[in-house]
């Protein structure tokens, strides 16, 4: 499947964790895409917004429900900070909560391992992450703005600070400059698919040598 043929799959999804729109994921997506390309960003931080929640194709396949695809999103195999948004409350029937390995500070990991040795919750962005970083031309801080979106622990309350390197340190930043795209570009505006679909096709096509790509 094409990333075009993705978004437009995804279009029949309204994100129940999302509050600050009622507008479908294909509209959120080129919202975003729209307002970093006004701000003249980097082509490749276009393509970003243009497909970083493509992740909730999730969804349609085997989903549970919205729950295991969308929403914050935090490290396993250690403690569950207390900066996970209901985090407490609702990981105590989690048979980690309390273990005594996966509920130490450092759990199975060893402090500055950097995050791509850490494993993140399942959901959206891991996905999108895995699909493209080996499909694509994207730069790391790409990757990084699609793997750690929803990972607010980390790029908003700064937690898990502990597990990063060097590298973490430029990717936060990436990160804390693509989020504003992501939460403050929502609108009612409708943009129109057909009027912007020619220039994103030439940017998908830039940074994804296939056509179609493997999901």
């Amino acid at each position: 499947m094409s990333i075009w043929d993705a978004m437009e799959k995804l279009n029949t999804l309204i994100d129940e964790s999302d509050p600050d729109t009622s507008l479908s994921q294909i509209d959120h997506l080129l919202q975003s895409a729209e307002a970093i390309r006004r701000d003249g960003k980097p082509r490749w931080m276009q393509l970003t917004g243009l497909i970083h929640d493509l992740g909730k194709l999730l969804f349609f396949y085997d989903a549970r429900g919205q729950w295991d695809v969308v929403g914050d999103t935090f490290p396993v195999g250690c403690a569950f900070d207390e900066r996970i948004i209901y985090g407490m409350e609702s990981f105590k029937e989690n048979e980690d909560f309390g273990h005594p390995i996966y509920s130490t500070e450092n759990g199975i990991y060893t402090p500055g391992c950097g995050l791509d040795n850490v494993m993140l919750s399942w959901g959206h962005d891991e996905y999108l992450y895995h699909v493209v970083k080996d499909q694509s031309t994207l730069p790391a801080e790409a990757l990084a703005m699609i793997r750690y979106h929803s990972f607010y622990p980390w790029h908003n309350a700064g937690a898990y600070r502990h597990l990063m390197n060097e590298k973490d340190e430029a990717m936060l930043k990436a990160v804390k400059a693509f989020n504003p795209y992501d939460l403050y570009s929502k609108s009612d505006d409708v943009p129109s698919v057909e009027e912007l679909k020619p220039y994103y096709l030439e940017l998908i096509d830039e940074f994804f040598p296939k056509r179609e790509i493997k999901w």
